[in-house]
């Protein structure tokens, strides 16, 4: 099956209402994953003039976002979540280092949180992975990287707080 924007976002949306919590997040990784295999629509999702953060679609009721990621070299990550809202990250092409972190204390406008390292894993093209709300997380690319991300909400618009390793 051929996989376009317009078409994930419906069954991103549907699996939303149907389920909106952590049951339709998954639902939205596995169609997603789906979609990451299919040439077609990575061709048609992706040029090389495609920038760091371009946003494909926003629902309009919902409020998800997809957007696209073409990183042209390496870049890292400091810990962060995505505040009040959820993410999930798709990896379309090269690899991503992802770090997980344990919150070991709070963070506040003025000040850093502090966490402690979980654990390390690689995303690899064609995989998705959940993060909700809360879940600190560190991404890591060594070259060109390719990813579909999904977040809950435009997150443009949200002031979110920094996080140090301890």
């Amino acid at each position: 099956m051929a996989h376009t924007v317009e078409q994930l976002a419906q069954s991103f949306h549907k699996a939303l209402k149907t389920q909106p919590g952590p049951g339709g997040r998954t639902k939205i990784c596995e169609l997603l994953q789906e979609a990451l295999k299919d040439p077609a629509f990575v061709a048609a999702t992706f040029s090389d003039s495609t920038s760091d953060r371009h946003l494909l679609h926003e629902d309009p009721e919902l409020g998800f976002c997809i957007l696209a990621h073409n990183y042209k070299g390496a870049k890292d990550s400091p810990p962060h979540d995505h505040g009040p809202s959820w993410a999930i990250y798709g990896q379309v092409q090269g690899e991503t280092q992802m770090t997980d972190w344990d919150l070991v204390e709070p963070a506040s406008a003025d000040k850093p949180g502090k966490v402690r390292h979980r654990r390390t894993y690689k995303l690899a093209p064609g995989q998705a992975h959940v993060y909700h709300e809360g879940d600190l997380h560190s991404p890591s690319r060594a070259g060109p990287t390719r990813l579909i991300r999904i977040e809950g909400t435009n997150m443009e618009k949200v002031k979110r707080h920094r996080f140090e390793a301890v």
